[in-house]
């Protein structure tokens, strides 16, 4: 193999682009770090050296990809003084920002792939809780909502979608409806 030295970052990124590509190519089970350092063309130590399995390398590309999608739904959210009720009418669903054309979205979305997604969608909420808190909090001292509390109204808002979302007997466009109705029925009962 000829040694090939890259910047740690980039380094870093191939061993997790290339994974990813594995795991849809080969399946998340049948793909080991072997696999990927051959790949990429390094010795398989070269993959230790940034990640202590493969395990770590897919929690760090879910990781990825969650932090892609929040930044991009937050675009919007956060930008503007919109009310609370304004932002749920206008704020961009996975259906607006996710693209196919990527091999994040490849993987997350091939058929049999239900637990990785299920895995990336409660990422993605984690992540979306803070931000949703500070909104609500926005919210309350502009008097849009009575005081509530904030942690857990985040909470329900947003991990409270995953069962429509992950649904997949309900088209898109309808189940983005059902929850944006919910949540501005929600605002209502708590003015």
């Amino acid at each position: 193999m000829n040694r090939i030295t890259k910047e740690p970052a980039k380094r870093r990124q191939e061993i997790i682009d290339t994974a990813i590509k594995l795991f849809y190519q080969k399946g998340y089970e049948k793909t080991s770090i072997s696999d990927i350092a051959r790949e990429i063309g390094v010795a398989q130590g070269l993959c230790y050296r940034y990640f202590s399995s493969k395990e770590q390398i897919f929690d760090t590309a879910v990781e990825e990809y969650a932090t892609l999608q929040v930044d991009a739904m937050c675009k919007s959210m956060t930008a503007h003084s919109l009310s609370l009720a304004e932002l749920i009418v206008t704020m961009p669903t996975f259906l607006d920002i996710e693209t196919n054309d990527t091999p994040y979205f490849s993987l997350f979305h091939k058929p049999g792939s239900e637990k990785m997604h299920e895995q990336l969608s409660t990422k993605i909420c984690e992540k979306l809780v803070p931000v949703v808190e500070q909104l609500t909090k926005q919210a309350i001292e502009r008097e849009e909502i009575r005081p509530v509390p904030v942690k857990a109204f985040s909470s329900f808002c947003v991990y409270g979608q995953l069962g429509i979302l992950m649904d997949q007997s309900i088209p898109g466009e309808y189940r983005v409806k059902q929850i944006k109705e919910f949540l501005l029925y929600l605002l209502e009962q708590i003015k």
